[in-house]
């Protein structure tokens, strides 16, 4: 991971953030835990962060993030969380049997913590490992 550079600072501002399904539904597996995948990372294309790597597990998702200063962390968070939602209830309208009324694929919360620059690599290994 090398610094990023703006106009008036230097950083490096990398994250390990967990998003879970609603009620721990075990739905992230085969071609949705693809598909959820690949939503986050189209989503980073048009964002301000980079995915680094991302991994899915049967209930949840860990992703490491490279963040700017320029944005809250929550920010990022609901962009994914909100984009990846809309995506998945197009996509899969069938879910409307697994959480009755609700459009809601992500649990409330979410779990975030930042990655010193020496130990990324363990991060990364620890996601790779995931699912």
């Amino acid at each position: 991971m090398e610094y990023q550079t703006n106009s008036h600072c230097k950083h490096l501002i990398a994250l390990h953030l967990i998003l879970v399904v609603k009620y721990r539904k075990q739905l992230l597996f085969g071609d949705m835990g693809e598909f959820v995948k690949q939503a986050v990372l189209d989503i980073s294309d048009s964002s301000d962060f980079s995915v680094e790597e991302i991994e899915v597990d049967k209930n949840h998702i860990h992703i490491l993030l490279m963040i700017s200063p320029r944005y809250a962390i929550g920010q990022h968070v609901r962009r994914i969380k909100q984009q990846t939602n809309k995506l998945i209830w197009k996509r899969y309208p069938s879910l409307k049997k697994q959480f009755w009324i609700e459009n809601t694929f992500w649990s409330d919360g979410y779990f975030v913590c930042s990655v010193g620059n020496a130990s990324a690599d363990t991060i990364r290994k620890y996601i790779k490992e995931q699912g």
